[in-house]
């Protein structure tokens, strides 16, 4: 097998996202379900944001942020995302460009506008997410670049774009070419109603073309309809090739065969859970694909996770090859 051009290759949702602070009144009044992701349409798209306090605005997406971590800790990522030719889209590529991580992704002509992501976090650090999809739901095996599938050490799936069947149909051509080339291929749950959605196929895909699989505890237990977290880990076991699984305060627990290691996490004040997941799976690839151990891969997932719920926004503010590096992690 040749050596890799990339480290990882993302493919998910490209959205720009907008975080502001709420509160659970504002949750209630408008129908929110706290702590879940949500689709709506443009048109509720458009309602929520007029009634939205002051925000910010970033470019986000799951599989996006974790390529963002990836390359905060100096790695070779490259993304795969739809967007539209609009402001939006130019924006998040630019956002994503600007990283250094590979993008060409051709951009939508015509038809739905580039995803948002409107993001309410509350005082507990919680965020509730409405996501209007546009344009990122429209990716097809078209978009799928075989060439850098194959360069790449591992291809990562988001499991938010497994609702539409195109975008569906794109996760086994990327995985088919990956396995093909002798590369891995790894797979996000992304959310409980997600798992709620997609159980049977996502219990497929982890089975016949997964890798290496992230789930927070919710998504592990959802995804094997079990009464608890043991039960659904012992379930789990062997089903892929590696499998981390994050707890929140309780840190992270990555099975490999036999093998069970537990992560502590990195003690912070917690601000805003935005991106946790996705920056762990940053931190882990990242260790993953330098060649480290299991626990030294879980130790970099937790620091990238601890970093991004330090402060508002799904995208690191501070290095984190530096941050790494000030904890002889690297």
């Amino acid at each position: 097998m040749s050596a890799a051009g990339y480290d990882v290759t993302g493919i998910g949702n490209a959205i720009v996202d907008v975080i502001t602070q709420s509160t659970d009144k504002f949750l209630i009044e408008n129908k929110i379900e706290k702590g879940a992701m949500t689709l709506i349409d443009a048109q509720r798209a458009e309602e929520l944001y007029s009634r939205m306090g002051a925000g910010t605005e970033s470019s986000g997406g799951s599989a996006a942020n974790t390529i963002a971590g990836i390359a905060s800790f100096g790695g070779k990522a490259a993304y795969i995302g739809k967007v539209a030719d609009d402001q939006l889209g130019k924006t998040f590529a630019h956002d994503i460009k600007a990283l250094g991580v590979r993008y060409a992704t051709v951009p939508l002509k015509r038809g739905e506008p580039t995803a948002r992501c409107l993001i309410m976090v509350t005082p507990d650090a919680q965020r509730s997410m409405s996501t209007f999809l546009g344009a990122s739901s429209l990716l097809t095996v078209k978009d799928v670049d075989a060439a850098l599938i194959k360069d790449s050490q591992v291809t990562f799936l988001e499991g938010y774009l497994f609702d539409p069947a195109e975008a569906k149909q794109a996760f086994y051509e990327a995985a088919g070419i990956a396995h093909e080339a002798g590369r891995k291929v790894s797979l996000t749950l992304s959310d409980k109603f997600c798992v709620d959605r997609h159980r049977k196929d996502f219990q497929h895909l982890i089975e016949t073309e997964i890798d290496i699989l992230f789930a927070n505890e919710s998504e592990i237990v959802s995804l094997y309809e079990t009464k608890g977290f043991d039960e659904a880990v012992h379930i789990l076991r062997g089903k892929c090739e590696i499998a981390a699984v994050t707890r929140s305060e309780k840190g992270s627990v990555i099975l490999q065969g036999k093998d069970f290691h537990i992560i502590d996490p990195d003690k912070v004040k917690v601000i805003d859970t935005t991106g946790a997941g996705d920056l762990y799976a940053g931190g882990f690839l990242f260790g993953y694909t330098q060649g480290f151990d299991l626990v030294k891969a879980g130790r970099l997932g937790s620091l990238a996770a601890s970093e991004v719920i330090s402060h508002f926004g799904a995208r690191p503010m501070t290095s984190l090859k530096e941050l790494a590096r000030s904890k002889s992690l690297i």
